[in-house]
């Protein structure tokens, strides 16, 4: 009976062992894949580490974007929230609804330099859409040069 009874205690220890291993897993690969979402005030207030995979929000600022390389594909831009610009170089087909003066959610990270390295641009199909954080970080940006508390 003694046998028994650590046969069933090993049982259970193996599925416990097992479903907190299962559990450790599935819990690192939503945090390498959470992707964060940032202004440039943000991130020029060192809130966004070197190399951290996060979402960058924000205005095409107008007169900013460069398009280099065979068929443009090396895009420079700078991304605002009214108060901090953020340089922003992504490689690649930029959507057709892209411009400058309007909304734009990036993902990618930031370099040691300070550069947002995109590894893609998002956009909605209404040319006026801009995500919720955006507006929010563009309307406090707003609020606080009124206030007279930032330096434009």
């Amino acid at each position: 009976m003694n046998s028994a009874r650590k046969q069933k205690l090993g049982i259970v220890l193996s599925i416990v062992l097992g479903a907190a291993i299962a559990v450790s897993l599935i819990l690192v690969a939503f945090d390498q894949g959470l992707n964060v979402f940032f202004t440039p005030t943000e991130i020029a207030d060192g809130k966004v580490n070197a190399h951290q995979n996060i979402r960058i929000g924000g205005m095409v600022k107008v007169g900013s974007l460069v398009k280099e390389g065979l068929a443009g594909t090396r895009i420079e831009f700078v991304a605002t929230d009214t108060n901090i610009d953020i340089p922003v170089v992504y490689e690649g087909v930029l959507p057709d609804i892209f411009r400058e003066g309007q909304g734009v959610v990036a993902e990618g990270y930031v370099d040691e330099h300070g550069v947002f390295q995109a590894r893609q641009i998002m956009a909605k199909h209404d040319e006026n859409y801009m995500s919720p954080e955006v507006q929010a970080a563009m309307e406090a940006g707003r609020h606080k040069q009124a206030q007279g508390s930032l330096t434009p």
